[in-house]
Formats: C-alpha cells, sequence, structure tokens
C-alpha cells in the first residue's frame, strides 16, 4: 500500500502552486517568443533571395535537429563567451522559443501553403505590396488550418518547462526536486506535479479546440 501522507500534501501543495506560477510564466514567454520568430522563420524562406532562404532553412533544420536540452545549455553557458550573460529565466526562455520556433515555422509553411496561388494572382493584379498581401489576404486564412499545430506545441512547450530546472529555473519539477531532496519523499510532490501537468494540459487543449472552431466561424470558413 503507498505511504501517502495527506498532511504533508498540503504542506507542500502551496509550494508547488507557486512554482507552477512560474512554469506557467516560462511556458507563455517562450511559446509567444516561438509564434512570433516561427512567423519569421516562414516567411524569410519565402523571399525571392534564395541565399536568405537556404541560410534560414538550414538555421531551422539545425534547431529542429539538436535536443532542446542542449540548446538551453548553449544559451546559459556558452553564451556568457560571447559576452551574452542571461539569467536562467531569460536563457531558458530564449532557448524554448527558438526551439519550437522553428517547429512553428513549419506549421506555419504548411498554412501558408495551403491558400490558394488565386488569392496571390488576385493581390498582384490589384498592385498590393508584399507585406499587404501577407498580412491582409494570405496570412488570415493561413491562420485556420494552423491552430491545431500551433495548439499542439503550446502544450508541447508547457511539458517542456521541467527540462529549465537543469539550469536552475524554479519552476515545477525544480520545486518537486527540491521538495524531495529536502524531505526525502518523492511520492507526494511528484504525483501532485503529475496532476497538476495534467490539469493544466487537459483543458488547455479543448480550449484550443473551441478557439480553433471559434476561428473559422469568424471568418466563415465553417
Amino acid at each position: 500500500m503507498l505511504d501517502w501522507r495527506w498532511d504533508f500534501t498540503w504542506e507542500i501543495l502551496p509550494r508547488l502552486l507557486v512554482a507552477t506560477g512560474n512554469t506557467f510564466m516560462a511556458a507563455g514567454f517562450g511559446y509567444a517568443i516561438a509564434v512570433i520568430l516561427g512567423l519569421v522563420f516562414a516567411l524569410a524562406q519565402r523571399t525571392p533571395y534564395p541565399a536568405l532562404t537556404m541560410i534560414v532553412r538550414e538555421i531551422v533544420e539545425f534547431i529542429r535537429s539538436t535536443p532542446l536540452v542542449l540548446q538551453i545549455f548553449f544559451v546559459f553557458y556558452v553564451g556568457p563567451q560571447f559576452g551574452l550573460t542571461l539569467s536562467p529565466w531569460t536563457a531558458g526562455m530564449i532557448a524554448i522559443g527558438l526551439h519550437y520556433a522553428s517547429y512553428l515555422s513549419e506549421v506555419y509553411r504548411g498554412g501558408l501553403d495551403s491558400v490558394p496561388k488565386g488569392q496571390w494572382e488576385a493581390a498582384t493584379s490589384l498592385n498590393l505590396p508584399t507585406a499587404r498581401t501577407y498580412f491582409r489576404v494570405i496570412i488570415p486564412q493561413a491562420l485556420p488550418p494552423s491552430l491545431a499545430g500551433m495548439g499542439n506545441y503550446l502544450v508541447g512547450i508547457f511539458k517542456d518547462t521541467p527540462i529549465l530546472s537543469v539550469i536552475g529555473v524554479a519552476e515545477l519539477m525544480h520545486a518537486a526536486n527540491s521538495i524531495g531532496s529536502e524531505t526525502y519523499r518523492f511520492l507526494e510532490p511528484y504525483t501532485l506535479v503529475g496532476v497538476i501537468f495534467l490539469a493544466i494540459s487537459l483543458p488547455t487543449a479543448g480550449g484550443i479546440r473551441i478557439f480553433e472552431s471559434w476561428v473559422r466561424r469568424k471568418l466563415g470558413m465553417s
């Protein structure tokens, strides 16, 4: 029978809830970076400049082909050798943002490729500038097909935040490890961490599906 202590559970819960807020912060800022930078990566691969396209494509493939934990270590520990000294929080959010930006760029690429070529031809015939064509015509149509993939990576970022504990970011897993090291009890903190992640991930996934349906209705695509 499991040696579960409810008094210990209620004692450590406030500490884990504080760490949950830190996890939300890390995931939120990391995702914001990924959403913006991923779009930049996607658009940079669609320019009429082959050299720029090739460079960005290789950067994206390099980031996607290396582990996130390595990128976190590189930003935090190698960055100072190039004059870039960052706090664990900043380094972690930048690393997560870069990592997932490479994946979101492919999600954006699929969405952009799904827009009929006739939309480009219509914009060209109206002499619309390229930037206006993208942000007023193409991207609004590419967004709905991309939402499912974007939502999946939002949940993925949230679940990957425990990796930030390797550089001392005080997120959920870091707090659970600290509690276990101090009390020599790991059952309750690790179980609570799993429950908290589950309690957040499932509603988030459902909310994303609802938002996707709302966007499609708003754009008249359902």
